[in-house]
């Protein structure tokens, strides 16, 4: 294996820390799963626009390569080598009303979590016969939830037709990776051992190993955060006494991608703000003071000509759950009365 050639383009975190001496400490390293430097920089090298560049193939990966991953956690996260990563997932601990009670400005409110199993690799070395079984134990699980999280599972395998337009319709089907997700393996026996479940009422649903194991996501329309996070809580614990999930003091909660550890929480809402749309230094002033991230509603970069958002998050690690959805809270507040004020 050869240092890679990057050109004067590359600005990803991988070409800021990958220098030739960290090469050449880690080059011949190997987890216990069969993980290598180069298998976790694929993407990067073959994808010179990412932004980090890096995955991850199990949790050994973060000790093991550590003098590249420390770096990139410090510099994405903000986080040390020595600081410790609490979790708190307890409802009654946020202390929060509906932002937007009359329905003007929240559309729809969406929060998820990244989850992997601790007994098996991440899904960049998976194999076909371990992601099934990661799929029959998750399923398994999810099919026996009762109550409001009582729902139907659908593996992408097979899917009939009409299924597959049902769930087009509700937004809810997962494709096969982008190029960056291709390189670092996450693509491999597409459709295999993946699938949907979700519940009757549409407002959980949890993907099954797409780039982690498990993505459990709470939704619904409005801006009431709290009932959102409440659902999210309870369907999360009731999963994890039936399936381990991989963590750890450090970095909490396992991912493929380091920009998901800690919490490895995405709390967003869909807010209308035609008038803050085009006063976007304004905007991203309040976007900042309280650590959110703006998308357009169809992803990164886009934006709705109404002025539609998607404004999330960005704190993962070194924060709890429950800060996150502060965090959400807090900034959206923010918005809708500099929004209305305007």
């Amino acid at each position: 294996m050869k240092y890679p050639k990057f050109t004067d383009g590359c600005h990803s975190l991988l070409c800021k820390f990958l220098t030739k001496e960290v090469f050449e400490e880690l080059k011949d390293r190997k987890t216990s799963n069969g993980f290598t430097l180069s298998k976790a920089i694929n993407s990067g090298v073959v994808n010179e626009d990412s932004g980090i560049g890096v995955y991850a193939g199990d949790e050994e990966s973060y000790t093991l390569f550590a003098p590249l991953f420390d770096p990139i956690i410090k510099e994405y996260h903000g986080f040390g080598t020595d600081d410790m990563h609490v979790s708190n997932f307890d409802p009654k601990d946020l202390d929060i009303s509906n932002p937007d009670p009359e329905g003007k400005f929240i559309l729809s409110t969406r929060i998820r979590v990244g989850r992997n199993l601790a007994d098996f690799p991440l899904g960049t070395i998976i194999s076909k016969t371990q992601r099934d079984k990661v799929e029959s134990l998750v399923s398994d699980t999810l099919k026996s939830l009762k109550g409001e999280l009582k729902g139907s599972y659908y593996p992408l395998k097979g899917m009939s037709k009409d299924v597959k337009e049902i769930l087009i319709k509700d937004h809810f089907l997962f494709k096969e990776g982008d190029r960056f997700l291709e390189a670092a393996g996450l693509n491999r026996d597409w459709p295999d051992g993946r699938g949907i479940y979700h519940n009757d009422d549409k407002t959980f649903l949890v993907w099954i190993n797409e780039e982690d194991e498990l993505r459990i996501i709470s939704m619904q329309q409005g801006g009431d955060i709290k009932e959102v996070f409440t659902r999210l809580s309870k369907a999360v614990t009731l999963i994890e006494q039936k399936a381990s999930f991989m963590k750890t003091k450090h970095l909490g909660y396992i991912t493929s991608c380091p920009t998901n550890l800690g919490t490895a929480m995405r709390a967003s809402v869909h807010i209308k703000l035609p008038i803050l749309s085009r006063k976007m230094d304004i905007f991203e002033e309040i976007i900042k003071e309280n650590h959110l991230q703006i998308r357009g509603i169809h992803g990164e970069h886009s934006q709705d000509e109404s002025g539609i958002f998607d404004i999330s998050n960005k704190r993962r690690l070194g924060i709890n759950e429950v800060q996150c959805a502060y965090d959400l809270f807090n900034g959206v507040k923010k918005l809708i009365e500099k929004e209305s004020s305007l």
